[in-house]
C-alpha cells in the first residue's frame, strides 16, 4: 500500500496558478504509476494527468494540455501538478492516485487514493 496526502489547493482567480502536491509514504512508491483526477460538483470523477512509474511518460486530458504539468520526485516520494492559467471549469476536488494500470484514464485502475484537495477558481 501507498498512503497519499494531497496539499496545495485553495481559492484562486481565473488566470492564476496553483501547485498541488501529493506526498506518499511506503516503500513501494517507485513502482507505482501516479495520476491526478478531479471531481466537480454533480459530475463524475475525471482523469486529469498521469505520470508513469519511471517518470518518462505523461498524458493529459485535452482540456488542460498546455496549462498543467505533472511531475514526480521518486527520491522525495512526491507527485506534483502545476496548474497555470486556471479557468472556472478547473474547479473541483483534486485527488492523487497510485496504481499499476492498463488504462490510465480509468479510475478503477488505481488502488490507492488521497483524501483530495479543493481547488476553487473564481471569476
Amino acid at each position: 500500500q501507498v498512503q497519499l496526502t494531497e496539499s496545495g489547493g485553495g481559492l484562486v482567480q481565473a488566470g492564476g496558478s496553483l501547485r498541488l502536491s501529493c506526498a506518499a509514504s511506503g516503500r513501494t512508491f517507485n513502482t507505482y504509476d501516479m495520476a491526478w483526477f478531479r471531481q466537480a460538483p454533480g459530475k463524475e470523477r475525471e482523469f486529469v494527468a498521469v505520470i508513469d512509474w519511471t517518470g518518462d511518460r505523461t498524458h493529459y486530458t485535452d482540456s488542460v494540455k498546455g496549462r498543467f504539468a505533472i511531475s514526480r520526485d521518486n527520491a522525495e516520494k512526491t507527485v506534483s501538478l502545476q496548474m497555470d492559467n486556471l479557468k472556472l471549469e478547473d474547479t473541483g476536488v483534486y485527488f492523487c492516485a497510485a496504481g499499476r494500470y492498463t488504462d490510465y484514464r480509468v479510475s478503477a485502475q488505481y488502488t490507492d487514493w488521497g483524501q483530495g484537495t479543493q481547488v476553487t477558481v473564481s471569476s
